[in-house]
């Protein structure tokens, strides 16, 4: 008797496991190395021994909360196919808002900028790096991770694609002392470190979740303070926050002088950036 599942078979064990049907059929097709029609259209097709045992030890794994992303190693943002890993946290689609603001500026009120210069802070996968650089290639694209691992998973990203970014490896600010850029994006930790949200997150990189301290604040504040000597007059810092500390953030802006303060809202209605304008 053949005790190898079919692909039928694999998508009930996983709704038996708790895993949703949409991860399932991702998860298959990347150990099938199928796609979602070839799924549906061979239901019946048995797994191989190798594949039973792979998909068992992924099915344990997606079911323990390990993101879906880490497991295919890969995760789409703003329309890009982008490798992940541990070393970096997995791109959201909220983030997306800030990418979004960033092209308007880039078409806008910097659109008379010939070659703006332009950094992503802490960039983890190079997700908004790339995303920016992609839709507007006249960007002169910059990015810097404190972590070395992370930059690594970021540049292996832009080599893929293709796309021209000058990666450093620094904290915030650090790599780019004496410069003057046109728009400063970043996505930095900002959760307090007793947020009641973290264990579901405890498989990605805490230091990208958290800032030393445990205060949901502080790379925020460190990052508004050292803005106004690194952006051109004129210049735009655009940054992404947790779903209560707009207000806070706006704040911050304000008390370093920029103007022009406001805020853009995620998929989910909530003000996830905020932003201002140095004179």
């Amino acid at each position: 008797m053949n005790t190898l599942p079919s692909v039928q078979e694999a998508l009930a064990q996983a709704a038996a496991a708790g895993v949703e049907r949409l991860d399932a059929q991702r998860l298959l097709q990347h150990l099938l190395q199928q796609g979602r029609a070839w799924l549906l259209a061979h239901d019946d097709a048995l797994l191989t021994a190798p594949q039973a045992v792979a998909w068992q030890a992924l099915l344990a794994r997606c079911a323990a909360g390990e993101p879906l992303a880490y497991l295919t190693g890969e995760r789409e943002f703003h329309g890009l196919p982008l490798q992940v890993s541990p070393a970096v946290l997995v791109p959201r689609p909220d983030t997306e808002t800030m990418v979004d603001w960033a092209l308007e500026l880039l078409a806008g009120p910097l659109a008379a900028v010939e070659q703006p210069t332009v950094a992503d802070l802490g960039t983890g996968s190079g997700a908004i790096a790339l995303a920016v650089k992609h839709r507007c290639p006249r960007a002169q694209m910059r990015a810097s991770d404190a972590s070395a691992a992370a930059l690594a998973v970021a540049q292996g990203n832009g080599e893929r694609l293709g796309l021209a970014i000058g990666w450093h490896l620094g904290s915030w600010w650090e790599p780019f002392a004496g410069q003057r850029l046109a728009l400063v994006l970043s996505n930095p930790p900002y959760i307090e470190s007793g947020d009641p949200h973290l264990p579901a997150l405890r498989h990605e990189p805490l230091s990208a979740l958290v800032p030393p301290g445990g205060d949901g604040l502080a790379s925020l504040r460190e990052i508004v303070a050292g803005a106004p000597q690194h952006l051109a007059p004129g210049g735009w810092l655009l940054l992404e926050h947790g779903f209560d500390q707009a207000d806070a953030v706006a704040g911050l802006l304000r008390e370093a002088g920029f103007t022009e303060v406001q805020h853009r809202t995620d998929l989910g209605g909530h003000r996830r950036c905020t932003g201002g304008r140095r004179p």
